[in-house]
């Protein structure tokens, strides 16, 4: 539960979690009531708090659409100015989807991140994301990047000594089941899966109020692959062709420390 507490306390807590990325880890497809989102570094932050007993300081800079160096440019100093005890940093997802991807330069330029929040005294948690691209137009090209970028983040972290969340090869978030009408971003029961895959990274278990598993859904059909054709994939190449972004103009929802309580269970 998030909740702003005395200014006085502001130094307080013993963890002090920042997030920084791009759509996943803004929380896009976790939609709530009041029209904001959620997500798993959201569920995170409270799965800390719940499985510790105490309350813990949380900020989550992360924008959608955002590529990897506007991640790396635009949040990373600014998180760690925050004086965090953990820095969760996912990124590449979006590049991935665009040709003629750098792969070495992303693989290169997540390792100097990584580097950067280690030498800033915090604890790196890098994550790969879940893999979209059974349900997506040339999704096949995709997974191969995904594939050789998951590789080699698996190769840093095990090089840095830092905690790596592989949701990539989590076979069950491949499942139609777990993912928004978009395709691209996870549905609630997704973003929850991917929390508890990260908790579990830390050593923490999830809260027993989740649910994190969901029963399969059937394959589309012809009509309904063609709305989606027209709802979703047909706007993205419009915003590419045009070089907008659905992040334009967006800043982060939680650009300063928010206070996460335990709750009881």
């Amino acid at each position: 539960m998030a909740q702003d507490l005395p200014e006085s306390d502001s130094n307080a807590a013993t963890i002090r979690y920042v997030a920084i990325g791009d759509s996943f880890t803004e929380g896009v497809g976790d939609d709530q009531p009041d029209g904001s989102v959620r997500g798993w570094a959201d569920l995170v932050a409270q799965g800390i708090a719940d499985a510790t007993g105490k309350p813990i300081q949380y900020a989550n800079l992360a924008i959608r659409g955002r590529l990897l160096k506007g991640i790396i440019a635009e949040q990373l100093e600014p998180a760690l100015a925050l004086n965090p005890t953990i820095v969760s940093f996912n990124g590449g997802g979006n590049d991935m989807l665009r040709p003629g991807t750098d792969m070495a330069w992303i693989i290169s330029e997540t390792e100097r991140a990584l580097q950067r929040i280690i030498d800033s005294g915090a604890q790196p948690l890098l994550l790969a994301g879940a893999n979209p691209t059974a349900g997506l137009p040339n999704g096949d090209r995709v997974a191969k990047k995904g594939d050789a970028l998951t590789a080699a983040a698996g190769e840093i972290a095990s090089q840095l000594g830092v905690r790596f969340s592989d949701n990539w090869h989590d076979d069950e978030l491949a499942g139609r089941q777990y993912w928004s009408s978009d395709r691209l971003h996870l549905a609630p029961v997704g973003h929850h899966r991917v929390a508890s895959n990260v908790l579990r990274t830390l050593e923490y278990p999830h809260p027993s109020d989740w649910v994190i598993d969901a029963a399969p859904i059937p394959n589309p059909t012809r009509r309904e692959q063609l709305a989606y054709t027209r709802e979703h994939v047909v706007p993205w190449v419009k915003r590419r062709l045009t070089g907008r972004s659905s992040g334009d103009g967006r800043t982060a929802k939680f650009g300063d420390w928010t206070w996460i309580t335990p709750r009881k269970l």
